[in-house]
């Protein structure tokens, strides 16, 4: 396809394709969705060749949230039954941390629910940054705290903070439908803050949400202007008890399409598959790997992911290898630190105004203890064939290990 070898050769460049060609991506039919995933992954293995960097969440405060994200199984009115608790203490978020890295992961994402941290909960996050650094002094730590005040940036950049997470979800024509109590420029504005203190950017987006092909690539066009370092790439997962439970839209197709549209538009950034894969791209986790070079292992905020073992073997078993701890993640060109770019002429592509960083909505820890938190269900006889769309409940499992509780988290 014509289409396909320009977008390749604009990627290996490093040129902005245009938004007729990221719509085209998104509208290619299934009998082309192995030479969409073909051409992306040739960007792909450019910039980052067959290393894939793990990630680890720690979910440091869950719930009890006071705004009114309708994708958030944490929002204020969310009747969805997910752990509820308040501020880890520095040693146990560092215990959690030593997990991830036990497991392989080079950066470790500390994630607290609300509106935005005070100056307090700026100081209880820096004592928990510098808890970390002090057991696993190379690891990236990224926090994703909410939107950020006059100082605070520096403040945990000060404490060893290496990125800063503030996802944009969705497009700014439709965020106030998705929520109101704060608004699109507010988080655009949090991830110039990260930005400007010199955290490196993470900033993504939550696909699934009822949005157009148009509303998708407009959020990936602007994060593209952001320039950030990571774009995680979340698949909504409709928890019961939140405003978008009844929303199925996503096919493992379309998650493809919108991985490789992903990263056509950014190709040299770290493109990472966040929330929702399991749920969403099922049996063709695999391919993915082929459009984006990170992931996070394990469970994510509040529900469960698949086996960080099952992770592993995935990665091994699709011919790639995961990152090791010395080795750089982003290209020459972008790097000026961990991970971050090193100027606003570095950026995704042709370079943009810079931002901020972090891991966000829907990211997922990749665990590594010994031990099995629980003891594995019992397996199901095989049901009937499922429509393509058709709910699938049986996968949004509610997280009840790891942080915040006394069992093991997945290993």
């Amino acid at each position: 396809m014509d289409l396909l070898n320009t977008l390749v050769d604009k990627g290996i460049r490093r040129e902005t394709p245009t938004r007729e060609e990221a719509l085209a991506v998104l509208a290619t039919s299934d009998d082309d969705l192995l030479h969409v995933v073909a051409a992306a992954g040739e960007v792909r293995r450019h910039w980052f060749g067959r290393r894939v960097k793990l990630n680890y969440l720690v979910n440091l405060k869950s719930g009890l949230c006071p705004e009114d994200c309708s994708y958030c199984s944490q929002r204020l009115g969310s009747e969805a039954g997910i752990l509820k608790y308040t501020w880890l203490k520095p040693g146990q978020a560092a215990e959690a941390a030593t997990t991830g890295v036990s497991g392989g992961a080079k950066r470790v994402c500390l994630v607290a629910s609300g509106r935005g941290p005070t100056d307090r909960d700026v100081d209880r996050v820096s004592e928990t940054i510098r808890a970390i650094k002090d057991h696993h002094e190379d690891v990236e730590v990224c926090a994703c705290l909410g939107l950020l005040s006059d100082g605070q940036a520096e403040r945990l950049r000060e404490a060893g903070a290496d990125a800063y997470n503030h996802n944009l979800n969705t497009s700014e024509a439709t965020y106030a439908g998705i929520t109101t109590t704060h608004t699109y420029a507010d988080r655009v504005d949090t991830v110039r803050r990260a930005h400007a203190a010199g955290l490196s950017a993470c900033s993504g987006l939550i696909a699934g949400m009822g949005e157009s092909d148009e509303d998708l690539v407009d959020v990936v066009f602007s994060l593209r202007e952001l320039d950030p370092d990571s774009v995680p790439v979340n698949f909504l997962i409709p928890f019961e008890g939140t405003p978008l439970a009844k929303e199925w839209n996503l096919t493992p197709q379309r998650c493809l399409r919108i991985l490789a549209m992903t990263r056509f538009v950014c190709p040299d950034v770290e493109v990472r598959i966040a929330g929702g894969r399991e749920v969403h791209l099922r049996s063709l986790q695999p391919l993915a790997l082929h459009l984006a070079n990170s992931l996070f292992l394990g469970d994510y905020l509040t529900s469960e992911g698949q086996a960080g073992k099952a992770d592993l073997e995935m990665i091994a078993d699709a011919g790639f290898e995961v990152e090791g701890a010395g080795e750089t993640t982003l290209p020459a060109h972008r790097t000026g630190g961990c991970g971050s770019s090193a100027g606003a002429d570095s950026g995704c592509g042709s370079g943009a105004a810079g931002a901020g960083s972090g891991s966000g909505a829907g990211c997922g820890p990749c665990g590594s203890g010994p031990a099995e938190a629980e003891s594995p269900p019992a397996e199901a006889a095989p049901g009937p064939a499922r429509a393509a769309g058709e709910a699938r409940t049986d996968l949004v499992a509610v997280r009840r290990r790891g942080a915040g509780t006394d069992l093991a988290p997945n290993a």
